[in-house]
């Protein structure tokens, strides 16, 4: 497990069911905001000061995916290791968060 103070530069999304991999790269976006963006797409996984780490978006209350243990104390500088959940429409998936 990596120092939850040090950013990691990339990690991935592993969902469980089929292996399907998303790898995210940290980055600003253009207002200068670190987060890590998908490689291939436009999600984000950012730093939110009400919800903590989420894939969602910084401009509206949009969340589409969170690590699962909330309990858990998350570090703003990086997202949490481990299980994450996401939505997309009427479906759920689950993943590990994996840092490279």
């Amino acid at each position: 497990m990596m120092n939850s103070n040090i950013a990691p530069e990339q990690f991935e999304f592993r969902r469980q069911i089929d292996g399907l991999v998303y790898r995210f790269r940290r980055q600003r976006d253009a207002q200068r905001r670190w987060g890590y963006k998908r490689t291939d797409g436009d999600d984000w996984i950012i730093w939110s000061q009400q919800l903590g780490r989420i894939a969602g978006s910084w401009d509206n209350e949009d969340v589409f995916g969170r690590p699962w243990d909330q309990l858990q104390r998350q570090s703003n500088a990086c997202p949490p290791e481990g299980i994450w959940v996401s939505r997309k429409g009427s479906k759920s998936y689950v993943y590990d968060l994996v840092y490279l």
